[in-house]
């Protein structure tokens, strides 16, 4: 009997993920033993509330292991993910999955890395470089600043940007209405579901690519 594959699901909040991971496993199919790692796992409440981005620094939006919606500073908790990482390369998963698509990190040393962010990006600039106009769903609204600076897709007009929370409740058909006249939208954030996705697709006339989903796509790949 073919033993299960054993992945390593890394996510810059708390772990287990239970709105992301069960989602992806499903999605992903096959025998697959999942494992799940939080840069906040074990942090105080004062300690993870230290980590609220100063002026200058850039917002990542995550949950922690209540379903609280938790705002951190990219620069301070990628020091945390790259501990995290280290420590998982030495535990003989045959894949360690990146859940953020806002980070890039150093190379594994032992383990192959499936890294959100580089193959989200990478998928969305290829079909956007026929879009007349991207629009892109993000967490925070701090984030439509910041996004242009960190990400760039080739779309004949500049991305339209819209934010809303996949954590706090907001309401994603509401807020999708400012991506009409997109002819490309990416929900831009693993935390977004499928059913999010249904939501913002009845008002978009548009495909809507799901983070999440491309990412499980990679995975499949190497079962």
């Amino acid at each position: 009997m073919t033993r299960p594959h054993r992945l390593a699901f890394v996510t810059i909040g708390e772990s287990p993920r239970d709105d992301i991971v069960p989602e992806m496993l499903a999605d992903i199919g096959g025998a697959v033993e999942a494992h799940e790692f939080g840069a906040l796992d074990g942090l105080s409440d004062a300690a993870i509330a230290a980590l609220t981005p100063r002026p200058g620094e850039t917002a990542f939006a995550t949950r922690r292991r209540d379903g609280r919606e938790v705002t951190i500073a990219k620069e301070r908790v990628e020091v945390l993910l790259e501990k995290v990482l280290a420590q998982v390369d030495d535990q003989n998963f045959d894949a360690v999955v990146l859940l953020c698509t806002g980070t890039h990190v150093k190379p594994l040393q032992n383990t192959l890395m499936i890294e959100a962010q580089r193959i989200v990006d990478s998928m969305v600039e290829a079909m956007a470089a026929s879009s007349r106009r991207l629009g892109v769903m993000l967490p925070l609204e701090r984030q439509i600043e910041e996004f242009p600076k960190r990400h760039v897709f080739p779309s004949a007009e500049a991305p339209r940007l819209v934010a809303a929370s996949p954590y706090a409740g907001d309401a994603m058909a509401e807020k999708a209405a400012g991506l009409a006249g997109c002819d490309l939208v990416i929900m831009h954030c693993m935390g977004y579901s499928e059913d999010m996705r249904a939501e913002v697709r009845r008002v978009v006339d548009a495909p809507v690519l799901l983070s999440r989903r491309i990412v499980s796509g990679a995975i499949r790949q190497i079962l």
